[in-house]
């Protein structure tokens, strides 16, 4: 009687907890998402490396519209991709930045991939392996940017986002390879890499014949490098009319990105 009556008391309790279920106003949890991701088989990288790809809604809305790309690394969803992909949406929705494609690609071994050579044995203690910013570039410009143009409308207009060693590699990439992107944009880039070697030759690859004018900003912390960053905007001589340098000492190093890049989009993209 007693295991009848409690068979009873669970029936009731299910057939309550089933119609409260039906009548409650809070609908069960559904993902949330604001963006594309997929994967990308890399020969330059010898790896698997995961692609971020946030769509402004004017690209949803239309089946002909075709938009720019701005490339970040640092692009995971557990790096920078969310801030800088709802700076994206604000400032288009607000009408203060064009309209972009962001492409974030996440990180597997970010001090190699960022980093160019270096001479310099304190350099080499950061990671078992650095100086791969060669291949990560052959990956971006052999393997990711023709995938990107075949899977999105995008027009011919690139640029490309980065902070600290990120920053770094948006800066060899300026200097290294001009052509790959129109425009360039460095926070806190961190130019001590290789005893500064790569801003003491920004001068002489700057004056280099045929270099496409390209647009440029940049912006250092209270804590980066001011004093090199100033110099490789003066080394750029006449094409600065074409470049962006901002102080921005009321931020530190952790905290640049977001206001830099928020300032950088107003700027360069408006």
């Amino acid at each position: 009687m007693l295991i009848l009556l409690g068979a009873v008391v669970l029936a009731v309790a299910a057939e309550q907890g089933v119609h409260a279920q039906a009548t409650s106003p809070i609908s069960a949890a559904s993902p949330l998402s604001i963006g594309q991701t997929f994967t990308l088989e890399s020969r330059a990288l010898g790896e698997t490396r995961r692609i971020n790809v946030y769509l402004p809604p004017a690209y949803i809305d239309s089946a002909a519209l075709r938009l720019p790309v701005l490339y970040m690394p640092d692009g995971g969803i557990g790096e920078d991709f969310l801030h800088v992909a709802g700076l994206v949406q604000v400032l288009t929705g607000n009408g203060t930045m064009r309209p972009f494609i962001l492409v974030g690609i996440e990180n597997t071994q970010r001090r190699r991939d960022l980093t160019g050579p270096t001479t310099s044995a304190e350099d080499r203690k950061i990671a078992p392996k650095v100086g791969g910013s060669a291949a990560y570039r052959q990956f971006i410009r052999e393997e990711l940017m023709p995938l990107v143009k075949q899977r999105y409308r995008t027009t011919a207009e690139t640029a490309i986002v980065g902070e600290s060693l990120a920053g770094l590699f948006v800066v060899e990439t300026l200097l290294l390879e001009p052509k790959l992107f129109n425009t360039y944009l460095a926070f806190d880039p961190s130019l001590w890499w290789n005893n500064g070697q790569l801003a003491k030759e920004a001068a002489t690859r700057l004056k280099v014949p045929g270099r496409p004018a390209v647009g440029v900003y940049l912006a250092t912390s209270s804590q980066g490098d001011t004093a090199v960053t100033r110099r490789l905007v003066q080394a750029a001589g006449p094409r600065a009319g074409h470049w962006h340098y901002e102080a921005m000492p009321q931020e530190t190093h952790a905290t640049i990105y977001h206001p830099a890049a928020l300032r950088a989009f107003r700027a360069v993209f408006r």
